[in-house]
């Protein structure tokens, strides 16, 4: 299932984690530099906080979209013409864990939406929505609100790609009890 930027994941319109409190089981991020090195760091802080959580299982398929959601966000979206304002970071990465799927997003400063391109067969590069569609049960976009504006302020600042996984029986840490 995909959801494109025609359409939004209301939850996730507001700013992450999504507005039911109840539904969040942990929340975490990280703010990336402009740099290439950043997705490095990006699966890294992926791969703690699913051990963190106990998804362990999940990590291949979630690595690989954050790989993805991230470069696209320091190729795309962080033009090095354009001066930025030193008190917006450029990148940032959240992962929420709901009670039945993990949430990915990656908001830049970029207001454009994310387009998939369409890369010939022997291309290195141009795949990388198609890899978020193919690997995330759902994903999206949506305007971010200006920074520690909350939900009262609706200005838009830039964006937030992210991308769904379901959590099924088989994520959930086994139960020693027994």
């Amino acid at each position: 299932m995909r959801t494109d930027g025609s359409t939004t994941l209301e939850p996730l319109r507001r700013g992450l984690p999504p507005t039911d409190p109840a539904t969040i089981t942990a929340s975490a991020s990280i703010t990336l530099p402009a740099r290439y090195e950043a997705v490095g760091s990006a699966r890294h802080f992926t791969r703690a906080t699913l051990r963190q959580w106990q998804l362990d299982g999940c990590f291949d398929d979630v690595a690989l979209v954050v790989s993805e959601l991230v470069t696209n966000a320091l190729r795309h979206a962080l033009p090095s013409d354009v001066a930025r304002d030193p008190n917006i970071p450029p990148v940032r990465l959240q992962l929420a864990r709901c009670s039945t799927r993990l949430v990915c997003a990656v908001r830049d400063p970029s207001r454009e939406s994310p387009m998939a391109g369409e890369a010939e067969d022997s291309a290195e590069s141009g795949r990388g929505l198609f890899l978020v569609e193919s690997f995330s049960d759902s994903w999206g976009w949506h305007p971010a609100p200006a920074p520690g504006a909350g939900c009262r302020s609706r200005a838009p600042h830039g964006k937030v790609v992210w991308a769904a996984f379901l959590l099924t029986n088989a994520d959930e840490p086994a139960d020693d009890s027994r």
